[in-house]
């Protein structure tokens, strides 16, 4: 209701389109309700078995055909297909915050998704003028498994010698819609907390990576949501300014990791969140997990506020030559381990043979 309040008032809808579009809306706590509909939207929070148990109900009341749709941002579509008798209508669709308003869907072909159902689904991505994307199924699909080295990226310049404020202003003035750690900050600290919480600790990635808003979460610190997080928040406006505490927490993290903290100038820091989207992009691409290079650029310019004038993070490295993004990687691993830093088979292979992904794409 405040967005479409938000909408008349802004005169992008008039209070009669307004009141029509909410007669559209019904709420129920019925699963019944769910019984004659050709299409669910599951939404609930990231707790995969949370969303196996709705996905059994649904099963048991949704008439035979109907379409049962997660939307899930990371979770395995195979396994919550798995808790129906009907995988074959079970599939990923990954709107994105806020919903009503970005363009991108990331569309998830499960193991057994039918043809018809994956087709009706991108029909309906353009009639609800969504850009439709498919993806196969892996932890984080497209966009946010690429995410997970970039925001690694950002907590690792963090703690080695850069704030907030800089580490946000290097990748801003490049092009991105939003710093990092800003957009950390909006999306709440305590999602990321949780969704590491959730995993085994030798699938947490590097620890140094998560010390900083692990301690912020700790410390009752979520982000714009209670007003602090990396920054401080205005709680009428959400006008964002620096907090001296965060600074003293990220050196007080550093000194207990013994990393001693240095000057990081804002080209290391836009090559090492940049190549970190592009050497993960890569790697899926070999997988199989998108189809071509310039779905990859299309979720990040869509979805993930990447400058549209620079193509995408695919179009980006076959713009700066795959051969000089594969030296400054081989630099990353030299400085800073194998373990972050190890380049894509595919992109070594691309550059012996003296290819592009462009040019890998026409193959493919």
């Amino acid at each position: 209701d405040r967005n479409y309040q938000g909408s008349v008032k802004r005169g992008k809808l008039s209070e009669e389109k307004a009141a029509a579009n909410r007669a559209r809306i019904q709420g129920s706590t019925d699963y019944a309700d769910l019984a004659a509909v050709d299409m669910v939207i599951e939404a609930v929070f990231e707790d995969p078995e949370l969303k196996k148990e709705i996905f059994a109900k649904l099963d048991g009341v949704c008439k035979p055909g109907a379409i049962l749709a997660t939307n899930t941002s990371y979770q395995d579509v195979d396994a919550i297909a798995a808790a129906t008798s009907r995988p074959g209508d079970v599939i990923g669709m990954h709107f994105f915050s806020p919903a009503h308003i970005m363009k991108l869907l990331e569309v998830v072909r499960a193991a057994k998704t039918s043809d018809d159902v994956l087709a009706t689904v991108m029909s309906l991505a353009k009639r609800i003028r969504k850009v439709a994307v498919v993806s196969g199924v892996c932890y984080g699909f497209i966009g946010n498994r690429m995410l997970q080295g970039y925001f690694r990226e950002a907590q690792l310049c963090l703690i080695e010698g850069g704030l907030p404020e800089s580490v946000d202003a290097a990748l801003y003035d490049w092009g991105m819609a939003m710093g990092p750690i800003s957009v950390a900050d909006l999306a709440g600290l305590d999602v990321g907390y949780k969704a590491r919480q959730a995993l085994p600790e030798s699938e947490r990635g590097d620890p140094a990576a998560s010390r900083v808003p692990d301690a912020l979460v700790e410390m009752g610190r979520l982000g714009q949501k209670n007003g602090t997080g990396f920054y401080r928040y205005d709680a009428e406006t959400r006008r964002k300014e620096s907090d001296p505490e965060v600074q003293e927490i990220i050196e007080r993290e550093a000194a207990e990791l013994g990393i001693e903290r240095r000057p990081i100038d804002a080209d290391e820091i836009v090559d090492r969140h940049i190549y970190a989207l592009v050497n993960e992009g890569i790697q899926i691409l070999a997988e199989g997990i998108a189809q071509r290079p310039g779905d990859i650029d299309v979720v990040y310019v869509y979805g993930y506020g990447f400058p549209a004038w620079r193509g995408g993070p695919m179009h980006y490295a076959d713009a700066v030559g795959l051969d000089n993004v594969l030296a400054r990687i081989e630099e990353f691993r030299e400085r800073f381990g194998a373990d972050n830093w190890t380049p894509a088979p595919l992109l070594e292979k691309l550059v012996n043979d003296g290819r592009s992904l462009a040019e890998w794409a026409e193959r493919h």
